[in-house]
Parts: structure tokens; C-alpha cells; sequence
């Protein structure tokens, strides 16, 4: 642990550790912030919108054509809900992955921990995009949860003070 080690927060913020949490971290926020455009860009090209003034805003006339326009699309339903899975799954790791390297893991296991979630993350945004068929989204899940908890329990085991 930090505290254990006697370092000074410059020396955690600067470790190769956290240094590569932050790298990871970020690759897996950005793919999930990528989600949100591309919704815009499947409703946009499909004409599927959830709001009125948004059906109206990209031609929607009358009350009749806004029918047309607000409705549910499978393309879109399906970046939306790869996307609600980023948010159910990066979130946890981005917390639990930032008390993990504070605890002071050697950096190769971090390092695995770390790049087999981003992995995962990106292999589970391709196999539901594409859609690949089952089960290599559900694999591709487990795997990245299974390593969000190892990480969960590994900052356990290292800091319980019950």
C-alpha cells in the first residue's frame, strides 16, 4: 500500500502503474463517449428520433410525418444499448481500477488487469455493433467483468481493516 511505502502523492501520480490505470482508463472512456455521436449518427441517417422538435428540426412537417419520424429503430436500439452496457461496466472500473492502483499492485499484474478489460470493452462493442453472433458478447462481458472483480478483490484482500 501507498501509506506502507512511505511515497508522496507525486510519486503515485508519476508511478508506472498509475500511469498506465490512466492510460487504459482513458482508451475505454473514449470508446464510450464515441457511443453517444454514433447514436446521433444512426438516428440522423435513419431518421429515428425520440423527441418532436428533434423529428421536426430534420423535416418533419406536420403531426402526421412526426409519426414517421419518432419511432424505434433496431440499429439504433442496439448502439443505445451498447452503450447503457458501457455505462453498466467502465464506470465500476474506472472507480474500482483507480483504488487498485493506489494499492500498489506489481505493475505486470495491473497491466494485465488493465488491457484484457480494454480488450474486452472493445471486443463487446464489436461483437454488438456487428452483431457476432453468441456467444462472443456474453464472453466478451464476463471476461471484463470477472477482471473488475478480481481488481475489487485484490484491493480488498490488501487494505481490510474490519
Amino acid at each position: 500500500m501507498i501509506a506502507e511505502r512511505g511515497l508522496e502523492m507525486s510519486e503515485v501520480f508519476s508511478s508506472e502503474v498509475f500511469l498506465a490505470y490512466s492510460t487504459y482508463s482513458t482508451i475505454v472512456l473514449l470508446k464510450m463517449l464515441l457511443m453517444g455521436p454514433l447514436t446521433g449518427y444512426f438516428r440522423v441517417t435513419r431518421k429515428v428520433f425520440a423527441n418532436p422538435e428533434d423529428a421536426k428540426a430534420h423535416g418533419a412537417k406536420d403531426e402526421e410525418s412526426k409519426k414517421v419520424y419518432l419511432r424505434t429503430d433496431p440499429y439504433v436500439e442496439r448502439v443505445r444499448r451498447c452503450h447503457q452496457n458501457d455505462l453498466e461496466n467502465i464506470v465500476p472500473f474506472v472507480g474500482i481500477g483507480l483504488l487498485y492502483a493506489l494499492s500498489g499492485p506489481d505493475l505486470n499484474t495491473a497491466l494485465m488487469h488493465f488491457r484484457i478489460f480494454a480488450a474486452s470493452r472493445i471486443f463487446h462493442s464489436i461483437a454488438y455493433l456487428v452483431p457476432l453472433p453468441q456467444p462472443s458478447r456474453g464472453l466478451s462481458w464476463i471476461v471484463g467483468m470477472g477482471v473488475t472483480f478480481s481488481m475489487a478483490y485484490r484491493v480488498l484482500k490488501a487494505g481490510v481493516h474490519l
